[in-house]
């Protein structure tokens, strides 16, 4: 009798795991089966036991076969329900099953810092012919659970993803690898300190340079949540999970303009998760992720420990592959053979011994592969025309600048500082006969350096500021050309008198004169106030945003904003100077698409980053407004926060000078990412910045926020911005930023 209860368990657990992921019991006559299966379970002591043995496998085997049909027509939404569904395997069923033993770190179940993210200290075991090798693991990911409230779905809080961090750097420091494991709807969206943009741009930008191995694979993979711990050297995926940008509920939201508090129509949701190639064999062909593990029958679930072998040898072999990769080429080619010799034997027991520790060599190796990598994912989303001759002579021109700054910086400029620094030792304790002989040397070192490099040397501060030039009259806004008033924000509270426009948009600059609220301004105001006059150079205008994805009716959108703004993607990228100092500047802009990321406005700041590294010059990241990510460029769009964060961390690290200013309202990935992560970021005032809308907010946490929740003020005060500008003074402010903030490396110091 005790088998057969277990039996009816198994039969009313398939039932109901199908109906979750078909989203009702209409699918496959389920309905019917549930009236079938109640009829035997409650007269299991009436039914004749020849009936009952032919009725209950009659049961079973009907819900195999759906199983199996169920397989073959999975949709997008399937998939979604499949990794939502409480009885799906979670990181704690993979750390007890895949894994020989682990501690978990920061506290455990409702105790934890943040339940949602489970850090342990793991070992992992492999079978060789030699014997048995022990090693260890940082095991890293969000946690599910299985219907544990205080798990918040995986949903990880600000502090979760600081405690990655933290444990992220113990992993360094010992010198083991990580594997992190992604399982989340997306990260919690609240702004109180660290903040849940950035900290998710703090690790992404951590991440970036880890000098350990990094492995990931990925369940659920909810944008920016997923980004938080997902910067790898091999990103694997489950092949019944999803990875995406927004969550098919979300885009619907959007794309159908569903106002608060409506319902979103469900044939709208199926066909935005279609859209959005959410799956891992679309995410595989769009060169998002490396390789995908092969699951049961419509999902692994927590009982499937045959599947947690497979996840085991899996984790195994990609961390093999990666430092492998680091050693030699000869060496990984050997390990493939081996493995494929293997595989007749035993597909799931590599059989090879491969210490993961690594030296300083293969440390560099590491990290200049997974540059690369982030370097060349997502260009297939890039529109670029023009000929191959045209494609050539960029190439050329690039090779030959790279040359010229190189020995302009490297050579000449760093060997007359070595020669000054010594003539100045000499000079400090020689006599004045000894001076006479080594100032002739001195100089002329100078009058080379100031050949070579006319920049270098600038005006003290209180010089360039005396004879600032007047830029007022250089460019009107043409919202100044209404005759009429309005009333500033503040006036009830400050006794604000209402403002003539021509005089508000024109002499005062867009600022209330009485309390000092800054009505937005178009782009345009910035390029003609904040640099010198005919400074600006753009560059790479030929990058054009595109529809990769194929999106329905997106052509059309895209082409209204190109013919509204007469440009081709919602960044500018130009060289530019401020009082005489040369930047390179991207700016994101809200008149092209709201200023949202997408491959091509990707691309364009990661050659800014490259331009600026390579010419010793600072990058100037102005965000006049920015909506995230592109949602119709899917995880193409998602791959701009690793991507563009690791072209910064390598500006940074050779010694340039990053620096974000936000204006107007700046959310999500972006500030999640290669905005947040800069040492300096300051806003203008009246700006917001945040990690989510309010709407988003309100519809994740169930709680309104206050009207100043993301001002600018609140972000100083929580420590995300360094410093408020007035718009009047962002060009005095600018200047003194960039003389003042920075390493020695940059031209002009």
């Amino acid at each position: 009798m005790q088998e057969i209860r277990k039996r009816l368990l198994k039969i009313d657990e398939g039932i109901s795991y199908l109906s979750q992921v078909k989203g009702s019991f209409d699918w496959g006559n389920l309905d019917g089966l549930r009236e079938r299966y109640n009829y035997v379970r409650d007269g299991l002591f009436d039914i004749p036991g020849d009936d009952l043995a032919n009725r209950l496998r009659t049961l079973e085997e009907e819900i195999s076969f759906l199983f199996d049909r169920g397989e073959e027509n999975l949709t997008a939404m399937d998939r979604v329900r499949i990794v939502r569904t409480p009885l799906r395997f979670s990181l704690k069923d993979i750390l007890e099953n895949a894994y020989e033993d682990f501690t978990e770190l920061g506290g455990e179940e409702e105790a934890s810092i943040d339940p949602a993210m489970v850090v342990a200290k793991a070992t992992i075991l492999r079978h060789t012919k030699g014997g048995i090798i022990t090693q260890q693991v940082m095991v890293i990911g969000q946690e599910k659970g299985h219907g544990e409230e205080y798990r918040n779905g995986g949903s990880v809080k600000p502090w979760g993803n600081e405690k990655a961090h933290r444990f992220m750097r113990v992993a360094q420091t010992e010198g083991i690898p990580i594997h992190s494991y992604i399982f989340t709807p997306g990260s919690f969206p609240v702004e109180e300190y660290p903040g849940a943009g950035q900290q998710i741009a703090r690790n992404i930008y951590l991440m970036a340079k880890l000098r350990v191995p990094i492995v990931s694979i990925i369940s659920e993979g909810g944008s920016g949540g997923a980004e938080a711990i997902g910067l790898s050297d091999k990103r694997l995926m489950f092949s019944h999970g999803y990875y995406s940008v927004i969550s098919p509920e979300g885009a619907a939201a959007i794309e159908g303009k569903v106002r608060e508090g409506q319902k979103v129509p469900q044939e709208l949701v199926e066909e935005c998760a279609e859209r959005l190639k959410i799956s891992a064999q679309d995410n595989l062909q769009l060169g998002t992720i490396d390789r995908i593990v092969q699951e049961p029958v419509l999902g692994g679930k927590r009982d499937d420990f045959a599947f947690f072998k497979r996840i085991k040898y899996e984790m195994i072999r990609a961390t093999d592959e990666v430092v492998l990769k680091t050693k030699s080429l000869r060496a990984f080619r050997a390990y493939e053979m081996k493995l494929k010799k293997n595989a007749e034997e035993n597909p799931e027991d590599p059989h090879i011994e491969i210490s993961w520790e690594l030296n300083s060599d293969e440390v560099r190796r590491l990290l200049i592969a997974r540059s690369k990598k982030y370097r060349e994912m997502a260009c297939s989303g890039v529109c670029q025309k023009g000929s191959v001759l045209s494609s050539l002579a960029q190439k050329m021109r690039q090779k030959s600048s790279k040359y010229f700054y190189n020995i302009r910086y490297d050579l000449l400029h760093s060997h007359s500082k070595q020669v000054k620094q010594v003539m100045r030792d000499v000079s400090g304790e020689s006599t004045a006969v000894l001076r006479q002989f080594t100032e002739p040397f001195t100089a002329a070192f100078d009058f080379i350096s100031n050949k070579v490099d006319p920049g270098r040397t600038r005006p003290a501060l209180d010089t360039v500021l005396s004879r600032e030039e007047e830029y007022n009259d250089t460019y009107t806004s043409p919202l100044a050309n209404e005759d009429r008033t309005v009333t500033c924000p503040n006036a009830v509270r400050s006794g604000c008198k209402d403002l003539w426009v021509p005089d508000l948009y024109g002499e005062f600059g867009g600022v209330c004169e009485n309390c000092g609220h800054h009505f937005p301004l178009e782009y345009e105001w910035y390029l003609k106030h904040l640099f010198d006059r005919d400074s600006i150079r753009e560059f790479n205008a030929d990058i054009a945003a595109g529809n990769p994805l194929k999106a329905p009716g997106f052509e059309k959108r895209l082409k209204a904003a190109k013919d509204k703004t007469g440009r081709k993607s919602g960044i500018i990228t130009f060289d530019g100077r401020v009082m005489g100092v040369e930047v390179v500047v991207a700016m994101l802009y809200s008149t092209f698409r709201s200023g949202t990321v997408g491959s091509a406005e990707g691309e364009k700041f990661v050659q800014a980053c490259e331009r600026a590294r390579m010419m010793r010059r600072p990058l100037l990241s102005y965000v006049h407004t920015t909506g995230g990510i592109r949602i119709q460029e899917g995880t193409l769009g998602v791959t701009q926060m690793p991507k563009c964060t690791m072209a910064v961390r390598e500006l940074v690290d050779a010694g340039g000078l990053y620096m974000v200013v936000y204006d107007n309202n700046s959310y999500a990935g972006p500030v999640a990412s290669f905005l947040g992560c800069s040492h300096y970021q300051f806003a203008i005032r009246s700006s917001r910045i945040g990690f989510a809308g309010p709407r988003v907010i309100r519809d994740t946490t169930g709680e309104d926020v206050p009207p100043d929740y993301q001002s600018a003020r609140n972000a100083l005060k929580r420590g995300h911005v360094h410093g408020i500008w007035d718009r009047r003074e962002f060009r005095m402010n600018l200047y003194q930023a960039l003389m003042t903030m920075g390493g020695k490396s940059l031209y002009y110091r």
